[in-house]
């Protein structure tokens, strides 16, 4: 943990350099150039300014105050990592906090000037901010990048090397996407399309690198022209096996910081750049002849597994299951005897990953929450907070792994010994709601936000619920949250289509005492076509018993009973020839029988 006292001088420092630059506030977004949800060390500016290390939230400060803007899964993180610090948490989403705009122009003068560094914010959000801004007289500046002259020790540029990804995992040839993406720029009415996600590079090009811990991309831009594709990265990073793969594929190489001085020399092109792209690179790409703003293309395409990706995510999802059974079985033996701490677990869990040839490494960084610790979203257990797991209450594990063929997310909470009746009523309604999305059946196209409920129905007759997402997508060895379609609340309009991965996790969690969670990933497939349309129905390829242990058999149906039943049947029969223990084949058979034996 960071010494809170350095925050305190690293702030003192910022106001400095803003007096210099002649702005009244800065803001420190979480992201990169990329508009990544996880980064390089070489960004994570926002985690260094504040001492909050959460994968998601703002920072802003002014001359008198400063605040950090975070949504709920890191309300009770978020709020112990910034007392002592000079920053007030802004619990982003509740009725009672202002909106970054709003906060602004309470603690910024009329005509005042709010700087950023403009390659690490989105074109739709420097636009959106500013014209908020602007109705309160105050103006949005791309006042550079100040951890420049201010972070002493910044880490540099990542400079892994880049590998190819295998044709036999990524199921089409590099040049058979970009000839597919040239048509949509063209029906798009563009000369050439920037590719700005680093999921996006890596997959069309079928290259993946280690630059973000957890997601195996690299950093780069990739400009398709109409005859040709340049791929901007440090060649550093680029081995002549990839350069000679590279050329066979028809792309160029250019360094990754040429790309803004190409982008303007390219005169009469027409651009379709993405809505995600930062804004000083809009403003590069301005001096072409026209730029098109626009969702990406490739984002939909990357989100449709093809037949190959597809098998290799039933292959990781074995491996995983295997892990995850032996896991599960040490658990059983290990916690009454003492010694395991969440730490523990987690290392435990990556030694039994570690066991495959294919593996790669975490998909995130593991969640173990025990007991009160279950009840932080996104909790990972420090030395300080390592607790010991001890015969009673729930154990809350969320991860994830990489493997050379697929991208894993499961969720189990687990009973390790007595529990409350709350506990078990809680468990048993998160199940029903993890099992009612599972079963859903829904017509070609519909939005995840049309679905959302399924998920939460059983919870809201409680007067219970959850803060974040139902589901999200997950790469195929890419990046475990993959847009653009998720299952949440809040309107999100990208259809669901046969092919598509997304999870499937509801949660409760109680503060102070315990959390559940219960997740699979979820394969979208047809279901049938009807008088009414298409239909699709979902797969679950994710491969490990639910504890029964905390369940309230009363409170299921038998159709539930039925789902969960047929669930644990396809797991047993999938897993139990890849076990060579036999006493960890015997815990499978137990963990996987039908309830009606409990």
């Amino acid at each position: 943990m960071t010494d809170k006292s350095l925050i305190t001088q690293r702030v003192s420092a910022l106001r400095q350099w803003m007096r210099n630059h002649g702005v009244d506030a800065y803001l420190i977004p979480s992201t990169d150039p990329h508009a990544s949800e996880y980064v390089p060390a070489h960004w994570q500016v926002r985690q260094w300014i504040s001492g909050f290390d959460g994968s998601a939230g703002t920072a802003v400060v002014t001359a008198t105050a400063a605040a950090l803007w975070t949504d709920s899964r890191y309300f009770l993180a978020a709020a112990e990592q910034l007392d002592g610090t000079p920053f007030a948490l802004m619990r982003d989403g509740l009725p009672e906090t202002p909106s970054i705009a709003d906060w602004l122009a309470a603690h910024t003068p009329k005509g005042g000037r709010v700087g950023l560094d403009a390659s690490t914010c989105t074109v739709r959000e420097f636009s959106a901010l500013a014209d908020a801004l602007q109705r309160h007289s105050i103006s949005l500046t791309d006042a550079g990048d100040a951890a420049a002259a201010l972070w002493t020790g910044r880490p540099a540029l990542p400079g892994t090397a880049v590998r190819i990804h295998p044709l036999e995992y990524a199921g089409q040839e590099a040049k058979e996407k970009l000839a597919g993406l040239r048509r949509l720029t063209a029906d798009e009415g563009c000369s050439h399309l920037l590719v700005t996600a680093l999921d996006e590079v890596a997959w069309t090009l079928n290259l993946r690198g280690d630059d973000v811990p957890c997601n195996p991309v690299f950093v780069s831009y990739l400009l398709v022209g109409p005859d040709a594709a340049t791929l901007y990265a440090n060649p550093a990073k680029v081995t002549p096996e990839v350069a000679a793969y590279l050329h066979g594929e028809g792309v160029g190489l250019r360094p990754y910081d040429t790309l803004e001085t190409d982008l303007a020399g390219l005169g009469g092109a027409t651009l379709l750049l993405p809505d995600t792209a930062n804004r000083r690179i809009l403003t590069a790409a301005l001096k072409c002849e026209s730029v098109r703003l626009a969702p990406s293309p490739v984002a939909p395409l990357k989100a449709v597994k093809n037949d190959a990706e597809i098998a290799g995510m039933r292959r990781s999802m074995e491996r995983d299951g295997v892990a995850m059974v032996r896991l599960l079985r040490w658990l059983d033996e290990a916690v009454p005897t003492g010694g395991v701490t969440e730490v523990g677990v987690d290392r435990k869990l990556a030694e039994l990953r570690a066991a495959s040839p294919h593996y790669r490494g975490l998909s995130f960084e593991t969640i173990a929450g025990y007991a009160a610790h279950g009840a932080i979203v996104h909790y990972e257990a420090t030395p300080d907070t390592d607790a010991e797991l001890r015969p009673c209450g729930l154990l809350l594990l969320d991860t994830g792994a990489q493997y050379d063929d697929g991208t894993t997310d499961i969720t189990r909470t687990v009973a390790l010994g007595t529990l409350t009746d709350e506990e078990r009523r809680t468990y048993t309604l998160v199940l029903k709601g993890h099992i009612a999305l599972s079963r859903c059946r829904f017509p070609d196209g519909a939005s995840g936000t049309q679905l959302d409920a399924t998920a939460r129905y059983w919870l809201w007759q409680e007067g219970l619920n959850y803060g974040h997402g139902t589901g999200h997508g997950v790469g195929a060895h890419l990046n475990v949250h993959e847009g653009p379609h998720q299952i949440r609340m809040n309107y999100v309009p990208a259809p669901l289509r046969a092919g598509m991965t997304v999870t499937d996790e509801p949660g409760i969690y109680v503060s102070g005492r315990f959390g559940v969670r219960l997740e699979n990933t979820l394969l979208i497939c047809p279901w049938r076509t009807t008088d009414f349309g298409r239909f699709l129905e979902f797969e679950p390829l994710t491969l490990c018993p639910f504890d029964r242990r905390p369940l309230d058999a009363a409170l299921l149906r038998p159709d539930e009973v039925e789902w969960l039943d047929g669930y644990h049947q396809t797991v047993r029969q999938r897993l139990l020839p890849l076990l060579d223990d036999e006493t960890d084949r015997q815990w499978l058979i137990r963990a996987t029988r039908p309830l009606c034996e409990e």
